[in-house]
């Protein structure tokens, strides 16, 4: 570590690099690409959402132009497996073949000079579909289906499993038992910047060479290396500027696939960039879950059990690399929550539909998970008449108790959790709140108080994954440093950074080991013929696992340069200090730049001691943190709301936030994160919904039907940090990235029942809409 506080390493709130050509306009992503005589593709989907295809026909003079299975010979479906116990794999065809499984599944592939030609040809396309009954509801998919989405199940499931226990105890003993029936909509992410891919076949390399708005660009080469039968070698893909990624850029889409053949076949350039509309319609499903779940507890509201069952609705397809069995799987290891109790059961089914395949989207499984948990936590708080918060104080972990296994085996590495609820309650002031609420408003709206907490698992490492036995099981992080002739740090990882500002806390990691100003250090990423391996960036990972490489690299190149300064500053290296970019003999004005040690060691090796490292000034270095089972960062939501019962509209009157993640590498980016992730979970609770009509019709196609929050409906949104550092990191940093995007649903909904529960009224269903806000009020008054 360097001995100088210069206020640009870890812990400083610099301003992010990156945004100098974001702001500029100046950022290039996989639209702005042109390649020399490139084509472009449009694809004819599939209008139904389950049919046999009967024919499709190529239209007249157009027979070159469009392709579908038949022609893409030697290209194998898409398959994401799993190690785990019962799991069913599903082949995705990158082209429709026999049958039809979600309305928008890719049935054609058009090409053309623009895309507009090619959208011309795609309507030419003559499909001839027989239609099947749509398997729609994922809990009828499972108990009485319509019809099998994979014929050749026998069922409707991808997935069960079980975290057993003998409840008989606590359902005996329990002062109090609450049960609900619990819903949360399924969504769309919807990052500013959809997917997009160009390829274009290297004749001189002999390989592919993919452009892909990707937050995984090894894992997607590893997948089209399983698809289209090459080595890995001779692909690469390489993700340019990335405009948002929330997990929906975290799989291996088949237009890749086809476009990755397409190259190939014409030898020309190719490029498809996703429209909004295919978008909403076919490509980003997320977060439907269904919870009947029951909490136990004793006459003070100390936890004694949870007894649910869970389904969540997966979609069509399992796409590679995970996507099928993560959100159901997770519910029953993480449903726990942050708080104690004496037996827990939790049975899930991960469920076929005939929608779009379910994809990870920021909080993974956590965001329904904490929805369903702490709206029982507050119904166990009604029920005997306590204070939400005060309920929560009774059963969290505490902190003399850290590190804590909690039922499920979860490893919780450090924290305070009833102190981030204590600061939640003082920040939003809950007497102030509750004397409001005894003098009315004056408009007739009824003001509500929530609160949530949730503990966030990050950083997974070999430990957990491994035994899920799917195709990305993340080890050592890598990262490769160079010191250049002239002094300058490039630092190359195999992460990609797509909004998290990793070319600023990278640079400010490098800064505090080697003292090289953030200014001077440059990050390759993206890329997979550049970088290191890595399975890519999810789980909230990269500041931990990424971060820990980049300082493991950077202390083996102060190594060396304190020894090659040794022996050129005539003193021992143990007398070296390095600090704001130069290597000085401690208590002394005797110092060099590493520039100049650079300098001697690239043009001058004449100079060097005989016993020099010759590995030089470039060191690739893997990182794994201590206990790799992942860190536990951790936040209380609050907020205070105000309902109309007339109109049922909801306005947030005040949000705060305390969180935990640990060591804060760049606080401003911190708060940004929280900000972003609180504005999704703020749609997940009150606006973002995709609903489907019995034959698997998506409803909301347009942002005109599917709603997005904006500026005039996220609040003012305050935070408080608590900096606990996890005991097994190089900082003590942890992933925090998810975390804003998960409590604000179960927040929100809380304050909502809070003010209706005068009038009878409980909303267990997201998103909490006027029309469902109005129902629920008028069922009660009748």
């Amino acid at each position: 570590m360097t001995e100088a506080h210069s206020g640009k390493g870890v812990g400083a709130s610099l301003a992010r690099k990156e945004d100098r050509r974001f702001l500029r306009g100046q950022g290039e992503y996989v639209a702005n690409i042109r390649l020399p005589g490139m084509l472009d593709v449009a694809f004819v989907r599939s209008p139904m959402a389950h049919a046999a295809i009967r024919s499709i026909a190529k239209p007249a003079g157009h027979e070159a132009s469009v392709f579908i299975a038949a022609d893409l010979t030697g290209v194998k479906a898409i398959r994401a497996v799993s190690g785990l116990k019962g799991f069913k794999a599903s082949d995705q065809p990158v082209l429709a073949s026999g049958k039809v499984r979600q309305v928008g599944e890719l049935v054609a592939m058009c090409v053309a000079p623009t895309r507009a030609e090619a959208e011309d040809i795609a309507d030419l396309v003559e499909l001839d579909l027989r239609e099947l009954p749509a398997v729609v509801d994922m809990v009828a998919a499972r108990t009485g289906p319509p019809a099998l989405v994979h014929d050749e199940w026998g069922d409707n499931v991808f997935l069960e499993s079980l975290v057993d226990d003998d409840l008989s105890d606590v359902k005996r003993d329990a002062a109090v038992t609450v049960r609900r029936t619990i819903r949360t909509a399924r969504q769309h992410m919807s990052p500013m910047e959809g997917r997009g891919v160009v390829c274009e076949w290297n004749r001189r390399l002999d390989q592919l060479v993919m452009y892909s708005a990707a937050q995984m660009p090894h894992i997607n080469r590893a997948g089209l290396s399983d698809c289209l039968g090459i080595d890995q070698g001779a692909i690469r893909v390489i993700a340019p500027d990335v405009g948002g990624g929330f997990g929906y850029k975290g799989i291996l889409l088949p237009e890749e696939v086809c476009l990755a053949w397409l190259c190939r076949k014409l030898a020309r350039p190719v490029r498809w960039i996703e429209d909004r509309r295919e978008q909403l319609s076919a490509n980003a499903n997320c977060r439907e879950h269904h919870y009947e779940i029951a909490v136990y507890a004793d006459a003070k509201g100390r936890l004694l059990g949870i007894d649910c069952e869970a389904s969540v609705d997966s979609g069509a397809y399992s796409s590679y690399p995970f996507s099928a069995c993560l959100e159901a799987a997770q519910v029953g290891s993480i449903l726990p929550g942050p708080y104690k109790m004496e037996r827990y059961r939790c049975r899930t089914w991960s469920v076929a539909t005939n929608k779009a395949p379910i994809l990870p989207y920021r909080g993974v499984a956590r965001t329904g998970v904490c929805f369903a948990l702490e709206l029982m936590m507050d119904a166990v708080a009604r029920e005997l008449k306590l204070e939400p918060h005060e309920l929560r104080l009774v059963n969290l972990v505490q902190p003399g108790e850290m590190p804590y296994l909690n039922i499920t085996n979860k490893h919780f590495d450090s924290g305070d959790y009833p102190e981030a609820v204590r600061r939640a309650a003082r920040m939003i002031d809950v007497a102030a709140v509750r004397a409001r609420q005894r003098r009315g408003e004056p408009d007739g709206r009824r003001v509500g108080l929530g609160f949530a907490i949730y503990c966030e698992q990050a950083a997974h490492g070999t430990s957990v994954y491994h035994g899920w036995g799917i195709p990305m099981v993340p080890g050592h992080e890598q990262c490769t440093a160079r010191l250049s002739p002239d002094g300058i740090l490039e630092l190359r990882i195999g992460a990609h950074s797509h909004g998290q500002g990793m070319e600023t806390t990278l640079a400010q990691v490098a800064h505090s080991v080697l003292g090289v100003d953030p200014d001077n250090v440059r990050l390759v990423h993206g890329d997979t013929g550049l970088t290191p391996y890595s399975t890519g960036t999810w789980g909230s990972r990269c500041m931990v696992m990424s971060g820990g490489a980049v300082a493991t690299a950077c202390e083996q190149i102060a190594g060396r340069v304190k020894a090659i300064a040794s022996k050129l500053l005539e003193v021992a290296a143990a007398d070296l200090v390095l600090e704001l970019g130069e290597v000085r003999v401690a208590g002394t004005d005797r110092k060099m730049t590493l520039a100049e040690i650079a300098h001697v060691w690239y043009r001058k090796p004449q100079l060097l001691p005989a016993d020099v490292d010759p590995a030089g000034l470039e060191a690739t270095a893997g990182y794994k943190a201590k206990v790799d089972t992942g860190t536990f960062s951790y936040a209380c939501h609050a907020t205070t709301v105000a309902v109309d019962i007339e109109t049922g509209h909801v306005e947030i009157l005040d949000y705060a936030i305390v969180e935990d993640g640990g060591t804060l590498v760049n606080p401003m980016i911190v708060d940004g994160q929280v900000f972003g992730g609180t504005a999704q979970g703020v749609g997940t609770a009150l606006y973002e919904e995709m609903p489907f009509d019995e034959q698997g019709q998506p409803l909301a196609t347009t942002l005109a039907d599917y709603l997005l929050p904006g500026s005039g409906e996220v609040p003012a949104i305050r935070i408080e940090h608590m900096e606990t550092p996890s005991p097994y990191t190089f900082f003590g940093q942890k992933g925090i990235g998810e975390g804003g995007a998960i409590a604000p649903p179960a927040a929100i909904a809380n304050a909502v029942n809070d003010a209706l529960a005068p009038l009878g009224v409980e909303i267990t269903e997201t998103p909490l809409t006027p029309r469902r806000i109005v129902e629920a009020i008028l069922k009660a008054r009748k």
